[in-house]
């Protein structure tokens, strides 16, 4: 049985490239590919993700959903809940507990909003 193949036509521009072309040209397109991918990641975030880093500085997964929730209805997700957290325990000098509990309980997130509109510290 023989396979009808266009291998050959396929690959015709690449005939003339030497091993090393050909070994920059591959890692042209890997990164073609896993740019935007990789950008992705770093640009954008999920509640999942965000209850994730809370719990790790130490909420309970009630605080941390909380925490996730009021910055999620502020548009501060993208900020990282633990950011936001964490950027306002420095502004009102609140230790990061007392910051987080505050915001799960709907208070301080019109300040919130304001510190990362501002772009302060």
């Amino acid at each position: 049985m023989k396979r009808p193949d266009d291998y050959d036509k396929r690959g015709a521009h690449l005939k003339e490239l030497s091993d090393e072309q050909l070994h920059q040209r591959f890692w042209s397109l890997v990164g073609q590919l896993t740019d935007p991918l990789l950008a992705a990641g770093r640009e954008n975030t999920s509640p999942a993700i965000e209850r994730s880093v809370l719990l790790r500085m130490g909420f309970s997964s009630l605080e941390a959903k909380a925490i996730t929730d009021a910055c999620l209805e502020r548009g501060l997700l993208n900020h990282g809940a633990g950011h936001v957290v964490y950027k306002l325990s420095r502004e009102r000098q609140l230790p990061l507990r007392e910051a987080g509990l505050a915001l799960s309980r709907g208070e301080l997130l019109d300040e919130a909003v304001a510190l990362f509109k501002e772009g302060s510290k």
